[in-house]
């Protein structure tokens, strides 16, 4: 891959925005990155795709990823809780 990278910020402006309930962070050097994972068919082979990017491109140290049940489910909150204690990001995720 050539050139850049595009990243696109998937929040919308809304009059109602929730508070900010994490920090910042300036970058993913040696930053832990976690996801959720939904459980639809090929998340799997996306998180093993940014993994390897993020690891190799952008210094992530270590990257979790926790499994919820069904994608109608909730992730468990012991899932968030430890996503939120271990790691600087986490993203959840969509397969399929």
């Amino acid at each position: 891959m050539t050139g850049g990278q595009l990243v696109y910020d998937p929040t919308a402006p809304t009059q109602h925005a929730p508070r900010r309930i994490g920090r910042a962070i300036e970058g993913l050097n040696g930053a832990v990155v976690g996801f959720i994972d939904n459980a639809k068919p090929n998340f799997e082979y996306l998180v093993e795709e940014l993994s390897q990017l993020f690891t190799a491109q952008y210094g992530v140290t270590r990257v979790l990823t926790r499994r919820k049940r069904g994608a109608a489910m909730p992730a468990p909150v012991e899932y968030i809780d430890a996503l939120a204690t271990e790691c600087d990001l986490v993203i959840t995720g969509s397969g399929d």
